[in-house]
């Protein structure tokens, strides 16, 4: 199973101008390469990776001597990545490869020949020995290296292939998951995850920091600063997000064998001006993207309901379903069986209740929905954010 650990780097004043320089080649051997597949096409070729590659090492010498300042991989390793993303957008799973900008997203990429990892410390080409803040949390073969740059910190992704996978659920329990605004999760065990909503935590500090960089005058070195502490905030409400995530979805994947979550249209709710912040702050997409792969390595299954079940319109009781329930009730009585519902618990209790139902319950295939079930135990989470 192929793993990666995102580290933090401790380099020196000499190491981060080395790591700026190889991500500087890196950009423009993609940026090289794309123009001159462009030509090439253009011209009635049949450009390729492999041959883009030979062709650069025949004439960097000559016409880029500089790009032997650092390793050989800043280089080849871009131009891989062009290869792939061609492939990517030949196969229709993206969009035609676009050029590089400085500052945007800097990485260079080295093959598990260039480089050596001992303890809190790694071996870069051509520089030597750079400090890591931990050690690799993985056992196994190391395969390569990212570095790259994030608000000023500089990052090693080492992606290791081992076979230490997280213990297996023995869980069987199932649990039906709703997602909300309000609250980032509710259980059908009556768990309910309140969310940290850093973005909206931290509004007003990224407003006076965003007014305060529109103020100062284009080029300056003031103004490198204050981009420096905009970018820094946005950087903190992700890690505070991804956080949150990680530790909710890791409970779930290990506490429960069946977790069943509603087909969310994340792009559409995004369109939605009054809603799009507060979407865009709980991060639905990843919650869905870190519990899949963690039920899986688990021995898990993630059920996905269809779009348009009504989760929220149908009791949980008897089944009687409401015709209209805009978002603004949060709670309602079911005129039949006058029971007194929770808007998202009722939701998630019939999430659960279509996985007990289903004949059919692989990831994301439709499942029928029943009108029996009975809850699972409650289980504590221990989600919880601060702010400094």
């Amino acid at each position: 199973m192929l793993r990666s650990h995102k580290i933090a780097l401790q380099p020196n004043n000499k190491q981060s101008t080395y790591f700026a320089k190889a991500c500087g080649v890196a950009r423009f051997a993609f940026n090289w390469g794309l123009a001159e597949w462009k030509r090439q096409y253009e011209a009635g070729e049949k450009p390729t990776e492999a041959s883009l590659r030979r062709q650069l090492n025949l004439i960097k010498r000559d016409q880029f001597p500089w790009m032997l300042e650092v390793t050989k991989n800043a280089p080849q390793m871009a131009i891989i990545h062009l290869g792939q993303a061609f492939k990517n957008f030949f196969s229709g799973r993206a969009k035609y490869p676009t050029f590089k900008k400085k500052g945007v997203h800097d990485s260079f990429t080295l093959t598990n020949d260039q480089f050596a990892v001992s303890g809190k410390r790694i071996r870069i080409p051509n520089l030597g020995w750079v400090r890591m803040r931990e050690a690799l949390r993985f056992s196994g073969k190391i395969m390569s290296a990212t570095i790259s740059r994030k608000a000023g910190k500089w990052f090693v992704s080492i992606t290791v292939d081992t076979e230490d996978v997280p213990p297996m659920s023995e869980s069987q329990a199932i649990v039906g998951v709703d997602l909300g605004i309000n609250r980032l999760a509710t259980l059908s065990d009556g768990t309910m995850v309140t969310g940290a909503k850093p973005h909206k935590t931290l509004l007003k500090r990224l407003r006076r920091l965003s007014r305060s960089l529109s103020r100062k005058q284009k080029g300056s070195k003031n103004r490198a600063k204050a981009k420096q502490k905009l970018a820094k905030l946005h950087v903190r409400i992700a890690n505070i997000r991804h956080d949150e995530l990680h530790k909710l979805t890791t409970n779930l994947a290990s506490q429960y064998g069946v977790i069943v979550i509603e087909d969310l249209n994340v792009k559409g709710m995004m369109t939605n001006h009054r809603l799009a912040r507060a979407v865009g702050d709980m991060g639905f997409h990843e919650f869905r993207r870190q519990l899949e792969y963690k039920t899986a390595m688990r021995g898990g299954r993630v059920i996905v309901a269809d779009r348009w079940f009504a989760s929220s319109k149908a009791c949980s009781d008897c089944g009687t379903k409401e015709e209209d329930m805009p978002l603004s009730i949060r709670e309602w009585t079911c005129p039949e069986c006058g029971t007194h519902h929770d808007r998202d618990l009722n939701a998630a209790r019939n999430l659960m209740k279509l996985a007990v139902s289903s004949t059919a319950t692989a990831c994301g295939e439709s499942v029928r929905p029943a009108n029996t079930g009975a809850a699972s135990t409650k289980q504590e989470f221990n989600v919880k954010a601060t702010y400094v």
